[in-house]
């Protein structure tokens, strides 16, 4: 059995305070640590003197948490990014290649299961493997590792490969980066594994809502690829006025959209993008 291609690239030191402070900030970046946050300062300052802060404070995160998980302000947040790139026209012919992002496994229920363990972005993986078997001769980068701050949680691309694997694709059409820790490298590594030559057209398979975010960055690294975009979380412009069953699930739609949004931003501000919102 071929062995799995790996790239092994080292971090500058800017780049790894990068990794640390975006991961640090990035807690503020869901919309749900922020309110229950300050409801948590109004609680704290109850048994001081400011009672009326405290009162504002609880109140107010109260509000916003149920606006922010019942209303349909996630999905309102949300379109935009899925709406950005429109599905691959796959009239233009087949693809040379096919890069797939991480963010589909979870590598620590995984190493702790002894089994691959799918989280709701797995159309990631499995759009993949249906091109795999559509353009035989299409070659894959997979490019994922552990995004983990503290806790180690594993290498998702040796779970991926292995996914992969079972759902038919042959090992040595896969060549993986093990390294990757976000987006911005996501990109680089992808660029120095699938060493690419004039001409070649490479596909980038990720989440809807990611895909403007990933592309910018993939341009930056002067990786010139095609959205593939998969995994959609809404049915379409529909679904602005439509509110959400549960305060969980509006939530987790409102954080995904603010830390995506958080993210272009931020990328844009600290140089790592050409744009901060990039079309087709």
């Amino acid at each position: 059995m071929a062995e799995i291609a790996l790239v092994i690239v080292s971090i500058d030191v800017p780049a790894s305070m990068f990794f640390s402070l975006s991961k640090i900030l990035g807690f503020f970046a869901y919309p749900s640590n922020v309110l229950i946050a300050i409801g948590l300062l109004g609680l704290v300052l109850l048994l001081t003197r400011f009672t009326r802060l405290a009162s504002w404070l609880i109140v107010t995160s109260l509000v916003l948490i149920a606006v922010a998980g019942l209303s349909p302000l996630g999905n309102a947040l949300i379109l935009p990014l899925e709406q950005r790139f429109p599905p691959w026209d796959a009239s233009r012919g087949p693809p040379d290649g096919i890069v797939l992002l991480g963010g589909m496994i979870s590598p620590d229920v995984s190493a702790a299961r002894g089994a691959v363990a799918l989280n709701e972005a797995a159309e990631r993986i499995t759009v993949t493997a249906e091109l795999a078997r559509r353009y035989p001769n299409a070659r894959i980068v997979l490019t994922g590792g552990s995004n983990a701050l503290i806790f180690d949680e594993g290498i998702e691309a040796v779970f991926a490969v292995r996914q992969l694997e079972a759902l038919g694709v042959a090992h040595d059409r896969v060549a993986a980066d093990e390294q990757a820790r976000n987006t911005i490298e996501n990109a680089v590594f992808s660029r120095l594994v699938a060493n690419t030559k004039p001409g070649e057209r490479w596909l980038l398979v990720t989440s809807a809502y990611h895909m403007p975010r990933a592309m910018a960055v993939f341009r930056a690294a002067g990786f010139p690829v095609e959205a593939y975009p998969v995994d959609w979380r809404t049915r379409g412009p529909i679904d602005m006025v439509r509110p959400f069953a549960s305060l969980g699930d509006g939530l987790r739609r409102t954080d995904t959209a603010v830390h995506e949004w958080a993210g272009l931003l931020a990328y844009r501000l600290t140089g790592k993008t050409a744009d901060l919102f990039p079309a087709p």
